[in-house]
């Protein structure tokens, strides 16, 4: 099995290109689907955040917003929170890994793969990128977001160039979409051959 790991800064289209992968019939393990799973109704870590971050859950789990404020700007509470939340997606990930142990190829779409670590636990890395005024619009475009918010984010991610440089593949996302399923089905086609190997 080879084991890609899928990462890209805020707004690059990590989500899209990862859907692309799926399509293509290769197993994707989504970690900010997990983190949203862990953290929704009845979820694993409702009880443990509500503890650290009180007044931040309710009946439909975790109020994102209301956890972003109790940590935006606060590098110490940050830390309380991956402490409580890395652990469990790692749990989460090995299952994914042995549920598809006999398959070639599969794909970790970690968001900070290169922040966090999750580098050394993959055998190749695909950064999805597209140009600086592209990311930006898309994502001051999102609903809540600021321009404090957005350069936040951006400072506790490793630069674009800096992924792009560190990557096995590099998948562009801002032309069409065709041109990034075709990005898409060529690293497959690497891989699948480097397999075969």
């Amino acid at each position: 099995m080879i084991i890609l790991g899928l990462t890209g800064s805020i707004g690059m289209g990590k989500s899209t290109v990862a859907a692309m992968f799926a399509g293509e019939g290769v197993p994707v393990f989504d970690a900010d689907a997990e983190v949203h799973k862990l953290q929704g109704p009845g979820g694993r870590l409702v009880a443990a955040i509500e503890t650290a971050f009180p007044d931040t859950t309710g009946a439909e789990g975790v109020n994102r917003t209301a956890l972003g404020e109790a940590v935006f700007g606060n590098p110490q509470a940050f830390k309380r929170l991956e402490a409580i939340v890395h652990p469990a997606v790692a749990a989460e990930r090995q299952r994914f890994l042995e549920a598809n142990r006999e398959r070639p190829l599969v794909v970790l779409d970690i968001p900070l793969l290169f922040e966090a670590g999750g580098w050394r636990e993959v055998d190749k890395i695909a950064v999805v990128s597209a140009p600086a005024q592209v990311q930006r619009a898309r994502v001051l475009a999102r609903p809540g977001m600021t321009v404090a918010r957005f350069e936040s984010i951006l400072a506790r991610q490793m630069p674009d160039a800096e992924k792009r440089e560190r990557a096995d593949f590099v998948i562009p996302t801002g032309g069409s979409l065709a041109e990034t399923r075709e990005a898409v089905r060529t690293v497959i086609a690497c891989l699948a051959g480097a397999e075969g190997r």
